[in-house]
């Protein structure tokens, strides 16, 4: 079983532009030695939208709530909506609105301007908001690769479900968004190997997850309270697993004192906690884990930038500043 290494959670939330209020959970430009982007590599940056209630907004046609038009370069932004809409429009085309459930998949590449704001409908109508948005670090050999969006209905996701360890019954269900469930391969198209599933439980039981060796491994709460491993965690918590260790391998030795091969995948167990008779059951438990093959190349980031080396950086700087940015 992956072993958690660290509960994180207790960040300030903050606006981001007027639209989106939100915890930044990790930044690939922190500096904490315990947790940095080695332990989240090839993730970047994962802001956390906890729920928040939007009033209608009078002005929702000429000034909508969100951020106007900004740059990146060097990685890629994925958005997913739990709740409110999300408009989006970028430099190379792209365009979507995306509703509950549904994701939005920015890759910018050797550079895109784009803006993201409540959409039209929802800034009329107002509402609870929350979402998710995730940065992912491209590889130096895709670091200029051309710009793309891909936008990822719910209705197009791999729907997988979650059964009881114990009984078999279903307790939940796991959208796949991007990666590999067993036989199962998400909508997205990736750059390295990723997986991200949106997980959802609604019954009481334990299920067990199987997540790749070699990947780093995270699980943001997005909703409600449940166990995972057995150790109680609360919406807007990120648990940070351990990497395998030396001392993990030497279990695998057999009873005749020879190396097994090594296992391929660690297991993670979630626990919908049984309530008593007097309890009134949670709503769902809303789950996004997010595993991925560790890139292990150097990072040169700045703002919305993230590059290899510094000399890429003030060249990325020198092109925006000149007219000539993703040319």
């Amino acid at each position: 079983m992956r072993s958690i290494k660290h509960i994180h959670g207790d960040k300030e939330p903050h606006w981001v532009g007027d639209g989106f209020y939100v915890k930044t959970l990790f930044n690939h430009l922190d500096d904490d030695p315990d947790f940095n982007y080695r332990h989240t590599d090839p993730f970047l940056l994962l802001d956390y939208g906890q729920p928040t209630n939007f009033a209608p907004n009078p002005n929702y046609k000429t000034q909508p709530h969100g951020v106007g038009q900004h740059p990146h370069k060097g990685f890629e932004t994925v958005t997913l909506a739990y709740a409110g809409e999300i408009s989006h429009a970028d430099s190379a085309g792209g365009y979507g609105v995306i509703q509950e459930g549904d994701v939005q998949w920015m890759t910018a590449g050797r550079g895109i301007m784009h803006e993201e704001f409540h959409s039209p409908a929802f800034g009329q109508r107002g509402g609870p908001f929350s979402m998710v948005q995730l940065w992912v670090n491209l590889p130096s050999a895709h670091k200029l690769t051309e710009p793309k969006y891909q936008t990822l209905k719910r209705d197009d996701l791999p729907i997988v479900n979650l059964t009881d360890n114990e009984n078999g019954n279903e307790i939940g269900k796991a959208a796949i968004i991007a990666g590999e469930w067993q036989d199962t391969t998400g909508a997205a198209s990736t750059f390295t190997p990723i997986n991200m599933w949106d997980i959802a439980l609604h019954s009481a039981g334990s299920t067990t997850l199987q997540v790749p060796n070699s990947h780093n491994v995270m699980i943001l709460v997005q909703e409600g309270t449940l166990l995972i491993n057995d150790t109680p965690v609360s919406a807007g918590s990120l648990i940070q697993f351990a990497t395998p260790s030396d001392t993990d391998l030497d279990s695998d030795i057999n009873a005749a004192n020879e190396p097994s091969a090594t296992p391929v995948s660690d297991s993670i167990k979630l626990t919908y906690p049984k309530l008593s008779d007097d309890e009134q059951a949670p709503s769902t438990v809303k789950l996004l884990l997010l595993s991925g093959e560790p890139i292990g190349e150097p990072v040169a980031g700045y703002g919305p930038f993230v590059m290899n080396t510094q000399a890429e950086l003030k060249q990325t700087f020198r092109d925006y500043q000149m007219g000539n940015f993703g040319k």
